[in-house]
């Protein structure tokens, strides 16, 4: 067996190294089949057809409006899209589903995709109701099938930043309350397309207001913070303070989450000055304040002064993307951590939770977490 010295060995080993990240970085484009195009996120996709990442092989849109106008808007081949889920999934096999209509229209999508064995990706939440979001848990664990929920705040390199902090080094101690801020000015105010504000103003179609639209991703987060602990009882106040705009529905809410030894605030409207998506962690220890995607605020000691930091995708590891995360998670780069923010576990609860609070803002009382 021929020998090597020392010095050949360390370059064959970041040869080997510089290969495996090549691949990595090689990863295969998912095909996928985009179903809905109503969502006011729907531009992330389409405007990207195809990269390394994803490639676009049909698009679902029942209203032939709604197709033509996007067709235009993005410039895509009126072949690629289709009025049937089904026959749209039959004809171009793809490898996923990402879901960018009504809430409430999740489940149909579940309900076609799931007995043809495709992943699911949808946009958040994971459901308009309770009782849709159990038939969709239902369905896909009876076909062993992977459904992901996507929200923004997944991919900010702040938040996986506060993570690290909170369970690598246990920088803030034991969490004692969490506040979290999300929200803009109101659908209407920034500019939302007709076919989304239609469907988000809609207390079916939607689930709800600003409680279901923002509400889930304090929900969501804070299930992660936990570790998927249950929450002991949710307490809501929802207002309107703008009928003549949102007459179906409300555009303020305040939900607290209360758990053994901690609380969350969520602090979620159509009413704030400017759009903002931002958390604060306090600990008895330190606390972290998550400003955005990029900018964070820390203090762990009462003679130190708050220290500012920034961090980026480069600093930290964090899918900048969705489908980046769902190219990697179909490939085997990634597994889905039991209650991480994708997590169909996780998302179920953000459901319970939102559905808790909706109970509450309506009967005005404080709701047990059954």
């Amino acid at each position: 067996m021929k020998s090597y010295s020392p010095k050949t060995l360390f370059i064959l080993f970041a040869i080997l190294c510089s290969n495996c990240l090549f691949a990595q970085n090689k990863l295969a484009a998912v095909k996928v089949v985009v179903a809905g195009t109503s969502h006011g996120h729907v531009a992330w996709i389409l405007n990207r057809p195809k990269d390394s990442v994803i490639e676009i092989v049909g698009i679902y849109e029942p209203n032939k409006a709604i197709a033509e106008k996007n067709a235009k808007k993005f410039n895509l081949p009126a072949n690629l899209f289709y009025t049937d889920l089904k026959k749209a999934l039959e004809l171009t096999k793809p490898e996923a589903v990402v879901a960018f209509g009504s809430i409430h229209e999740h489940l149909n999508v579940v309900q076609v995709a799931a007995p043809m064995r495709i992943p699911i990706m949808v946009e958040k939440p994971l459901a308009s109701s309770l009782k849709e979001a159990m038939q969709m848990d239902s369905i896909v664990k009876k076909y062993n099938v992977p459904l992901l929920t996507n929200f923004e705040t997944s991919w900010y390199p702040s938040t996986f930043e506060a993570f690290r902090l909170i369970s690598d080094s246990n920088y803030v101690g034991q969490i004692r309350k969490v506040v979290f801020h999300h929200g803009h000015q109101g659908p209407k105010e920034i500019g939302v397309s007709d076919e989304f504000f239609n469907w988000l103003t809609d207390p079916v179609q939607n689930g709800g207001g600003s409680i279901v639209d923002f509400g889930c991703y304090g929900a969501n987060l804070m299930t992660y913070l936990m570790h998927g602990e249950k929450p002991i009882s949710i307490t809501a106040v929802t207002r309107n303070y703008k009928p003549g705009i949102y007459s179906k529905v409300d555009d303020d809410a305040t939900i607290i989450i209360n758990y053994a030894k901690s609380q969350a605030v969520l602090q979620a409207s159509w009413n704030w000055t400017f759009s903002r998506k931002d958390m604060e962690i306090y600990g008895d220890s330190a606390y972290i304040i998550a400003v955005n995607a990029n900018k964070m605020r820390l203090r762990n000691k009462e003679a130190s002064p708050e220290i500012e930091k920034t961090v980026t995708s480069k600093d930290i590891k964090v899918y900048t993307d969705p489908f980046s995360y769902l190219q990697a998670y179909l490939r085997g780069v990634e597994k889905i951590q039991p209650y991480g923010l994708y997590a169909l576990e996780n998302n179920m609860m953000v459901v319970k939770i939102l559905e808790a609070a909706k109970l509450s803002a309506k009967t005005g009382k404080t709701v047990l977490y059954k």
